[in-house]
C-alpha cells in the first residue's frame, strides 16, 4: 500500500491559510520580501506565491510589488496595523504629549482608527474621568477597564487589516452621538486637503467629525509627502492641527497661509 495523501495541505505540506499567515507576518516585519525568496523557503512554486499575494492584497494585509510583497503605505493601500504603529513611533508619542492638555476631565473624546490616536490613547486615563468614543479595535484595548474611562465602541463591519470597524453601520453609530473632541489623523495631506485610501475609511471619518464639537487633526511630517486616493476634507475643517518638529517649513508656511490653527509640538 501506498502512503496516504493529506488533501488538508498544499505545496510545501502547509495549508493555505497557514502559508499566507507566514508570508503576512514576513512582509509586515520586513517590508518586503521577495516572491522567489519566499517561494524557495517556504517550498512553493513562484506562481503559488504570487496567488498568495493576490488573496493577501484582496483583504488589505499588503501590497504586491514588482518582484515581491510590502507593507509600506502607497496611493490605494494604507499599510497593516502593525507597521504603521512602529513607523514614526517617537513623533506620535510627541504629537499625543502636545495634544493631552487640551482634554479636560469630564469630556467626551472621540479617536478615530488611526495608530496616531492610539498613542494619545494610552495617555487618557491621565485626565479622567472621560467617555471615550472609538472604532477602532487597539484603542479600546488599551483603554478597556481604565479607571476613570467610560469606554463605548462603535461597531460595524470588522476589517482586519486596519484592525477596525467599518462601514454603513459605523456611520449610523458616529451619527447618534455628539461628543467634545476629535482626535484624528490622515493618510495623506495633498494640496491643502486630506486624503485616504479607503471609502470606507472616508465615510467613517466624516462621521466621527459631524459627531464633535471641536476637531483635531494630528499629523507628523511625512503625511506631507504622500499621497492618497479619496479626499476626506480640507485641512481648514479641522479646528486646530498638531504637527511634529520635523515639518518642513514650507509646508508649515502654507498651512499658516490657509488659516489653519498651528501647534508644533514640543514647542511654546
Amino acid at each position: 500500500m501506498g502512503e496516504e495523501v493529506q488533501p488538508s495541505a498544499d505545496e510545501g505540506g502547509r495549508k493555505p491559510r497557514e502559508r499566507r499567515e507566514q508570508i503576512k507576518s514576513r512582509v509586515v516585519d520586513e517590508g518586503f520580501v521577495r516572491i522567489e525568496q519566499l517561494a524557495e523557503e517556504l517550498g512553493v512554486t513562484p506562481m503559488t506565491i504570487r496567488r498568495d499575494l493576490d488573496h493577501l492584497q484582496s483583504k488589505g494585509w499588503l501590497r504586491k510589488v514588482r518582484g515581491g510583497a510590502t507593507a509600506q503605505p502607497s496611493t490605494a493601500f494604507h499599510g497593516d496595523v502593525r507597521h504603521r504603529t512602529r513607523a514614526m513611533a517617537e513623533e506620535k508619542d510627541a504629537l499625543a504629549r502636545t495634544a493631552l492638555p487640551l482634554v479636560k476631565p469630564g469630556q467626551s473624546v472621540i479617536l478615530d482608527d488611526s495608530t496616531t490616536a492610539l498613542a494619545l490613547a494610552r495617555l487618557l486615563t491621565q485626565r479622567g474621568p472621560l467617555t471615550v468614543i472609538t472604532n477602532f479595535v487597539p484603542a479600546t484595548q488599551v483603554l478597556a477597564g481604565s479607571p476613570g474611562i467610560e469606554l463605548i465602541s462603535l461597531g460595524g463591519t470588522y476589517f482586519p487589516a486596519y484592525d477596525a470597524f467599518l462601514g454603513v453601520r459605523t456611520v449610523d453609530a458616529a451619527a447618534s452621538l455628539h461628543a467634545d473632541l476629535l482626535f484624528a489623523s490622515t493618510t495623506a495631506i495633498t494640496r491643502g486637503h486630506c486624503y485616504h485610501q479607503s471609502q470606507e475609511t472616508v465615510a467613517v471619518k466624516r462621521a466621527l467629525m459631524a459627531a464633535c464639537h471641536r476637531k483635531v487633526l494630528l499629523v507628523d511630517h511625512t503625511k506631507f509627502r504622500r499621497r492618497g486616493l479619496y479626499q476626506l476634507a480640507p485641512v481648514t475643517a479641522f479646528d486646530l492641527v498638531i504637527v511634529d518638529p520635523g515639518i518642513p517649513l514650507a509646508d508649515l508656511d502654507a498651512l499658516q497661509a490657509q488659516g489653519v490653527d498651528v501647534i508644533v509640538a514640543g514647542r511654546e
